[in-house]
């Protein structure tokens, strides 16, 4: 009985949403400007890559 109740529920859950449907619209940013994609990827992974080395660069000059 309560599995009928949980197929139900996620049924009607599946039928009401109604997403926009193509490549990108479910990113939670745009793919449309390439050069702002560009932009926003550099600064997300090279943070990412720049921060060891500038980690270990600000323990070796601490003493």
């Amino acid at each position: 009985m309560l599995g009928q109740a949980v197929r139900r529920f996620a049924t009607s859950v599946v039928r009401s949403s109604h997403y926009a449907e193509g490549p990108g619209q479910n990113l939670p940013f745009s793919v449309e400007n390439k050069w702002k994609l560009l932009a926003g990827m550099m600064l997300f992974f090279g943070s990412g890559f720049v921060f060891p080395f500038v980690v270990v660069r600000h323990q070796i000059l601490k003493k």
